[in-house]
């Protein structure tokens, strides 16, 4: 997963609640409630994050959550068509996610908690499958581990010192 520093206040990120679930704690006055906020942020040019915030309010978890998906932005390699270069496979935990290269007009075919990841890295072609856990976090980090594993030709050529014509041959 690549993690270069990304200076957020320069992009304008959307953010997207995946999920709010109440958690409660019991304690010796009784039970104790809070909330759990799961937000995705992107710009829809390349660059999604996740984060989680928890908090007595649910305005204030999810205002928590952003600012973690903030600190968490990973950059998305995209090619011409809106769509992934490559197939990858992402996994945390035990949920995994298969994202799968489509072409100009196949839309967005992917599952709630990989949907909200997807369009916000602003991927607008792209076939996904969730594997094993659909535990909403755990799928959610997976599609942006998938995204963040992503390589683009221009990378690769780099790396092996070719032209980007002669690893597309």
């Amino acid at each position: 997963m690549r993690h270069e520093i990304i200076d957020a206040s320069q992009l304008e990120l959307t953010d997207k609640v995946v999920s709010i679930k109440r958690v409660s704690k019991t304690v010796k006055g009784g039970r104790s409630m809070r909330f759990t906020a799961l937000v995705v942020v992107g710009d829809g040019n390349g660059h999604v994050g996740a984060g989680l915030g928890k908090a007595t309010e649910i305005p204030e978890a999810i205002r928590k959550g952003r600012e973690d998906a903030v600190k968490k932005l990973v950059t998305v390699a995209l090619d011409d068509n809106k769509s992934i270069p490559h197939d990858n496979f992402g996994k945390f935990g035990s949920a995994s996610v298969l994202l799968k290269k489509s072409p100009e007009g196949t839309g967005i075919i992917a599952g709630g908690p990989a949907r909200a990841v997807v369009e916000l890295a602003g991927i607008k072609n792209i076939r996904t499958k969730s594997l094993g856990s659909n535990n909403k976090q755990n799928v959610v980090l997976a599609t942006i581990e998938g995204l963040a594993g992503l390589t683009s030709p221009e990378e690769i050529a780099k790396k092996r010192g070719k032209s980007v014509d002669e690893i597309m041959a």
